[in-house]
């Protein structure tokens, strides 16, 4: 194993606002707030959370902004009750704490995001220590969400890019998620920066939007057409795997065209509280496993162990337990069966 330990994660630090509604409402109309809660969201924030409640035993640390607010403050308190390094969390007065409105359906789980960019507009590669840290996994998340990041950059496409080349002569493995907008930006944003991606996570809209290549047919995940994807991305220069999560279960891609799939697991609909940050659960489960050089399929059990734990509490983290806790639910129910119809 490598000498370097422990994780830096940079990107999106925001609250999450979540809302429970009774409906979702037509626009000019009125639904009913059942419940709400505040937690902890964007891609760092959470895979850090997330990796501290399962109970990883190598250094955690933070890159960003943050306002110089309430909100702010707030952040900082969760990183220090998680034992999370933020000496590189920067506070600034000029935008506040980034934070996002979630809607989401009570008797659905499903959502909608109204979203301040706020603080992580502002975050550039001047405030990323890659020269000072040691970490042996560099993590950007959320591609597509930090404005200054996602600028042009005429030798690599685009400044994250030149980020994550940078990280990978600094000595990290690197590792990528992009947030799942509706737009056209997806090729031009996060194609760039594949060649210096070794870790390459996101679901199978994203990686759809990415590649062109649908990954649903009649309404069911096409195992097939997501290797194919993923094998585009290798051909854009992804190093060591593409891992695509979708609520059936998920599948990892290398190099040699292998792929592994894991099934979800058929978790009762009661038993669901909510949705929210169960893909960057997965990502914290996966990236413990990789972080310490387990075989692939550990891995993949790891991150659809503690997307399942998510699923059973309302905030983005509540539900995450230990890891041994987390892997219990996957003898509490049944796999889904992904075998071809």
């Amino acid at each position: 194993m490598s000498e370097r330990r422990g994780i830096l994660a940079g990107g999106n630090w925001i609250l999450d606002k979540i809302k429970f509604l009774d409906t979702y409402p037509q626009q000019d109309s009125l639904a009913n707030i059942v419940g709400e809660t505040v937690s902890n969201g964007g891609g760092p924030f959470n895979v850090l959370i997330d990796l501290a409640k399962l109970g990883a035993t190598f250094p955690l640390a933070g890159v960003g902004l943050i306002g110089e607010d309430a909100e702010g403050q707030w952040v900082r308190q969760q990183c220090a009750h998680n034992g999370i390094d933020t000496t590189h969390l920067r506070s600034q007065s000029e935008s506040p704490t980034s934070y996002t409105d979630v809607m989401m359906v009570k008797s659905t789980g499903r959502r909608t995001f109204f979203h301040c960019r706020g603080a992580n507009a502002r975050l550039g590669p001047e405030h990323f220590p890659l020269a000072d840290h040691s970490a042996r996994i560099f993590y950007i998340g959320y591609l597509l969400l930090l404005d200054r990041l996602d600028e042009p950059d005429a030798e690599f496409g685009t400044v994250a890019a030149r980020l994550l080349h940078d990280a990978r002569e600094a000595g990290f493995k690197t590792c990528v998620d992009v947030v799942s907008e509706d737009g056209q930006r997806f090729a031009k944003i996060v194609r760039p920066a594949l060649p210096y991606v070794d870790y390459c996570i996101l679901n199978e809209l994203e990686i759809e939007r990415t590649t062109g290549i649908p990954t649903r047919r009649e309404g069911e995940i096409d195992l097939d057409a997501v290797k194919r994807a993923s094998r585009e991305l290798f051909a854009a220069g992804v190093q060591e795997w593409v891992i695509v999560h979708f609520p059936e279960g998920a599948c990892a891609t290398n190099g040699l065209g292998e792929s592994f799939i894991q099934p979800s697991l058929q978790v009762p609909d009661d038993q669901i509280v909510g949705t929210v940050g169960a893909g960057d659960a997965f990502a914290a489960g996966v990236l413990l496993g990789l972080h310490d050089e387990l075989p692939i399929e550990t891995a993949l059990r790891y991150g659809i162990a503690t997307a399942t734990a998510c699923l059973l509490s309302a905030g983005t983290s509540d539900g995450i337990k230990p890891l041994e806790v987390c892997l219990h639910h996957l003898e509490a129910w049944s796999f889904r069966d992904l075998s071809p119809q």
